[in-house]
């Protein structure tokens, strides 16, 4: 590894933080314009894309050689070790709305392995971040993840794909499952959100399906220093994520394959 990863880490938190307070900012004068990307509730706001500009910029100043894996086709292949992977503000369809729960999350990957994250929540002022072996944070307070055991106890997250009219995997039956199996279940909208708190441990474990790999990369590492499980799978033309405290993680997979 040719970067200094702790020197590398402090400089994505103050971009993570910077596009988030000008998010925050363009939120309160709530003028920007929407557009539909794959379907009539896959939004698309011009901040999204002022955002991805903005972060794309910086790392293609620092890192000219690293490739980009990016949401809104910011994409760059350089045929390099190093690919960062952003999603500018995720929880675009609250964001749309004024609803003040959505995020900003950049990750790192170094030979097909996340070292580095970050995520930005601007209205809770919520910066959590790790680097491969260091630990996981949120606001300087080390992650730990739950330590809960019984599947009835726990509060999960999960979310539901855009093609939900459409499509097998829309995780209606699986969510119908789950539910009368835990004390509760959340559903917030950012992916990156709902994963970096079951690193915080305030979420028990997370389950979704069709994710990109921009909506987990970050919070994946958090999850990891912070003493959790990820089991990432492809379930027909699906994608699913499982994540959580081992015992729960282990658990949620095991009710998913019986449907």
């Amino acid at each position: 590894m040719d970067i200094n990863l702790d020197k590398t880490l402090d400089e994505v938190k103050k971009l993570a933080q910077a596009i988030g307070s000008f998010q925050a900012e363009e939120s309160k004068k709530n003028n920007f314009s929407i557009s539909k990307k794959t379907s009539d509730i896959d939004l698309v706001t011009e901040i999204d894309k002022l955002s991805e500009t903005k972060i794309i910029d910086k790392i293609k100043n620092k890192f000219p050689e690293h490739s980009i894996l990016a949401e809104e086709g910011g994409s760059v292949n350089k045929d390099s070790l190093y690919t960062w992977i952003i999603d500018p503000l995720d929880g675009t369809n609250n964001y749309a709305n004024g609803y003040p729960l959505y995020c900003v999350s950049i990750a790192l990957e170094y030979k097909n392995e996340i070292i580095l994250g970050v995520v930005f929540v601007p209205e809770l002022n919520q910066l959590f971040w790790a680097a491969k072996d260091q630990g996981a944070y949120l606001n300087g307070k080390k992650l730990k993840v739950s330590q809960e055991s019984a599947l009835n106890q726990s509060l999960l997250a999960t979310g539901f794909p855009y093609d939900k009219l459409t499509s097998k995997y829309n995780n209606i039956d699986h969510f119908q499952k789950i539910i009368m199996k835990v004390r509760g279940v959340r559903r917030s909208g950012s992916a990156a959100f709902d994963l970096s708190n079951v690193a915080n441990g305030s979420l028990d474990g997370f389950w979704e399906f069709k994710l990109k790999p921009w909506d987990v990369a970050a919070a994946k590492i958090f999850i990891k220093e912070a003493g959790g499980t990820v089991i990432e799978e492809t379930w027909g033309d699906a994608s699913l994520i499982v994540a959580g405290n081992p015992k729960i993680c282990d658990k949620i997979y095991d009710l998913l394959k019986e449907i």
